[in-house]
C-alpha cells in the first residue's frame, strides 16, 4: 500500500502463521521524528480501531508495538485467498448472485463498525479479501481500517488525522462527499464505496477513470454513471442494478440508510438460483487460487 508493507510471519512459541504489517522504511526516511511520531499514531489508531471490532468479516488482530528501530506494526491473521481487485483482473466479472453474497458479507462487518462510529473510509476491492477459511468458501474479510474515522467529538489530534484520510483516500472508490472535504460523514459514505465495488465485480471496470486523481474525483462529485447493465455482458436483475445506483447516489440522504438496510435489500434480491457454500466450495475446487 501507499504507506505500510506486509510480512510473512509465525509465532515462535505457537507456530502460528500470521502477516505482520509495518510502516515502509521509504516512507520513514527523511522525516523528523515529530512526523515519524504523528505517522505511528495513525498505524495505532488503525489497529486500535479493527482490534475493537468483533465481526468475523473484519480481519483479526492478534498483537500491534514499535519495533527495536521505533517503526510501528501489528500483527493480524494471515489469510488464505484473494482480494476483490485481483480476483476480476484473473477471472472476469463476478456472477450476480455470487457478488451479493459478497456484499451481504461486507454489510456484516460495516454494520458493526459503524454502530461504533468507525468508518472505513477505503473501502476498494484491494481490501475485500475472498478467503477459503476453514471449512468456509468464498469468506469475506474486509482489511485496512488505516483511514477510520471516529464520527464522535475528536481531539484536535485526531481531527488531523482524519485530514490526513481524506487526502490518502482512493479517487476511484471515494464518495463525493469526502472528495469534497466534508468532515461531517457518516457510515454511508463507505455503503457508496460498497457500489463502487459492486460494480467492478460485475462489470471488471471502474466506476469512473481520468488520466488524474483530481479528475476522476471530479466525476465523483458531479457526473452520473452508466447502470451496471449497460457495462457488463451478465445477466443482471434489474433489483440488484437498482440497488447498486441507489449506492452511488451522490447525496447520502439517497443511499440505503445504513449496512443493516442494505444487507436487507440484498437479501431480498431475486435470484433462480441464488449462490451458496456449495457454489462457493466447487468454485474454490476449480480455480483456487496459487
Amino acid at each position: 500500500g501507499g504507506m505500510g508493507e506486509v510480512w510473512l510471519a509465525s509465532h515462535r512459541l505457537l507456530a502460528r502463521p500470521a502477516a505482520v504489517k509495518l510502516i515502509k522504511p521509504k516512507v520513514l526516511s527523511g522525516m523528523l521524528p515529530g512526523e515519524i511520531e504523528e505517522l505511528n499514531h495513525r498505524f495505532e489508531h488503525e489497529v486500535q480501531a479493527t482490534a475493537a471490532l468483533c465481526s468475523p468479516h473484519t480481519v483479526d488482530i492478534y498483537d500491534y508495538g514499535l519495533a527495536q528501530d521505533g517503526t510501528f506494526y501489528y500483527v493480524m491473521e494471515l489469510l488464505d485467498g484473494i482480494d476483490m481487485e485481483t480476483l476480476v483482473q484473473r477471472f472476469g466479472p463476478v456472477e450476480p448472485s455470487r457478488v451479493v453474497y459478497f456484499l451481504m458479507q461486507a454489510c456484516h462487518s460495516l454494520h458493526e463498525a459503524h454502530n461504533r462510529s468507525l468508518i472505513h473510509r477505503d473501502i476498494k476491492p484491494a481490501n475485500l479479501f475472498v478467503c477459503s477459511y476453514g471449512e468456509d468458501f468464498d469468506f469475506v474479510k474486509i482489511l485496512d481500517f488505516g483511514l477510520v474515522k471516529q464520527v464522535s467529538t475528536q481531539s484536535a489530534e485526531e481531527q488531523q488525522l482524519t485530514q490526513q484520510g481524506v487526502v490518502m483516500g482512493t479517487p476511484a472508490f471515494m464518495p463525493p462527499e469526502l472528495a469534497l472535504g466534508e468532515t461531517d460523514v457518516d457510515g454511508r459514505a463507505d455503503l457508496y464505496a460498497l457500489g463502487c465495488v459492486a460494480y467492478w465485480l460485475l462489470t471488471g471496470t471502474m466506476l469512473f477513470s481520468a488520466d488524474s486523481p483530481m479528475k476522476t474525483l471530479m466525476k465523483h462529485i458531479n457526473e452520473q454513471p452508466e447502470t451496471p447493465s449497460k457495462r457488463s455482458e451478465l445477466s443482471i436483475p434489474p433489483e440488484l442494478d437498482a440497488l447498486v445506483m441507489d449506492c452511488l447516489e451522490k447525496d447520502p440522504t439517497n443511499r440505503p440508510n445504513n449496512a443493516e438496510d442494505l444487507l436487507a435489500k440484498l437479501q431480498a434480491i431475486p435470484f433462480d438460483r441464488p449462490w451458496g457454500k456449495e457454489d462457493a466450495r466447487r468454485w474454490w475446487d476449480t480455480n483456487q487460487p496459487a
